[in-house]
């Protein structure tokens, strides 16, 4: 069953098709001064590169680079009299919408198309801010036969307006921001620190608040606003994401560019925290084990209308990643690895401690040696391939309730010289993941992540 499943998503390398696709925006972006300009301004202020906020090209059905569409490996997904929309099923890579027009426009996705207008003084641009809709765009700068476009996304991964419920837009104005409070406000303590109990009741809270929103909003617009509300949250308690996103907002850009949200979660609250997630519209993609010595396993999650993808990470052993361990549920054991641990000393990752890390997309070594010289040290890269860079910042160090060490050393989880250092000196809480995707790969590097999971054991001293 696991092995089946892998498969499904055994994704690869996608050279050819990434050179043309990029060739072609490159052509555009040459076109247009105001994206050429903008193109250099992502690399030298926030160590990201312009192709990776591409949300998708609209080409004439007459342009030269449409008729190679297909035999590229894209697959048409929508059509009708007006327009085709052609998405690439197995890279990542932008979506290619073909159309009876006379411009090639290069769209970026961006948070907020009004944030966006505002940081780059855009005023005289025509843009009907409506916050009921799910998508909302603007066309910035146009020069001869190219223009530069932006469009913001909330649950959907269409391209035209459409309500989020039958009710009137000042009724989901109003929806969305109860919702965006509750969740924002959502109550994240529930466990006794001391207890070493379940946090059923957390996840009976969260699952409260959002059927309610889904009962209002539907499952995509408020998948779409819980994880910004999580993102928030995460930034809250880490200060490279904070500089980051600052980086980031210059440029109107927000946070656009991620790539994957991690959660750690306990053995026990493993099924939950799935649950949770397919409420939310969540599927299943491939699952992950390190091996025997890393100790961990991990199951990663997509919502596409929402454009999330989740890695949930949970400490699991060879003889259970064979069946369905994301549904089936996981026992409590009394040696923990490093993702227990973690949960242990912190909380649950979609509860008290917000998620492990954000990744996101960058130029690896313009993001590196930017955030260095912001006092953001990066750790080793973990991944350092030609078509695929991953290392994490330099962890968050929280300070951990005493309870919870002390019932972790009474446990006989850890010894009296680790409970003194985590009352001492605390332990890392979380990151800021810098990525670099080259060649259309949608995958991951299982040995890679393996490595750094060990790495940030906060048992291991020295490493953070």
């Amino acid at each position: 069953m696991n092995r089946s499943l892998n498969e499904d998503f055994d994704w690869q390398r996608c050279p050819e098709v990434a050179r043309l696709v990029a060739k072609r925006v490159d052509e555009i972006v040459s076109q247009v001064r105001f994206a050429a300009c903008l193109q250099q301004r992502m690399k030298d202020e926030t160590g990201t590169r312009l192709i990776d906020w591409v949300d998708h090209i609209s080409l004439p059905f007459n342009d030269p680079f449409s008729s190679r569409v297909e035999e590229l490996g894209y697959a048409r997904t929508e059509h009708d009299s007006a327009q085709e929309v052609w998405r690439h099923p197995g890279a990542m890579v932008p979506v290619i919408i073909l159309r009876e027009q006379a411009t090639a426009d290069l769209w970026l996705n961006v948070e907020s198309v009004s944030d966006f207008l505002l940081a780059h003084n855009l005023d005289d641009v025509v843009f009907m801010d409506e916050p009921a809709a799910h998508v909302q765009t603007a066309i910035v700068a146009r020069e001869t036969n190219s223009r530069l476009a932006v469009i913001e996304r909330h649950g959907t991964a269409g391209f035209r307006w459409q309500p989020a419920v039958s009710a009137g837009a000042e009724d989901v104005e109003a929806a969305l921001a109860e919702h965006r409070a509750a969740f924002s406000s959502r109550k994240r303590v529930f466990a006794k620190a001391d207890s070493g109990c379940s946090e059923s009741a957390g996840f009976e809270h969260a699952l409260g608040l959002l059927n309610t929103a889904i009962q209002d909003l539907g499952t995509n617009r408020v998948c779409d606003l819980f994880f910004e509300s999580e993102r928030c949250y995460w930034e809250s308690r880490n200060h490279a994401a904070r500089v980051q996103k600052r980086r980031q907002d210059k440029l109107g850009l927000g946070w656009a560019n991620h790539d994957h949200h991690t959660y750690r979660s306990s053995r026990e609250s493993f099924a939950q925290l799935i649950g949770l997630l397919e409420v939310l519209g969540f599927t299943c993609r491939e699952r992950f084990y390190g091996g025997a010595e890393a100790g961990w396993g991990a199951q990663v999650l997509e919502q596409t209308d929402a454009g999330i993808v989740i890695f949930a990470d949970v400490d699991l052993s060879h003889d259970e990643v064979t069946g369905d361990f994301a549904h089936e549920g996981l026992v409590p054991r009394d040696e923990l690895g490093t993702v227990g641990l973690w949960c242990k000393l912190h909380g649950e990752a979609i509860m008290a401690a917000g998620m492990h890390h954000l990744e996101c997309q960058f130029d690896f070594d313009a993001a590196c040696a930017q955030l260095a010289d912001a006092g953001i040290r990066t750790m080793k890269p973990f991944t350092d391939f030609d078509y695929l860079k991953q290392a994490f910042t330099v962890g968050e160090v929280w300070r951990v309730a005493p309870e919870r060490v002390h019932f972790l050393c009474e446990g006989g989880q850890i010894n009296r010289e680790q409970e003194k250092q985590f009352l001492r000196e605390g332990s890392v809480g979380s990151h800021l993941e810098i990525l670099q995707r080259d060649e259309g790969y949608k995958g991951f590097n299982q040995t890679g992540i393996s490595e750094i999971i060990l790495a940030t054991d906060p048992r291991h001293r020295g490493t953070v």
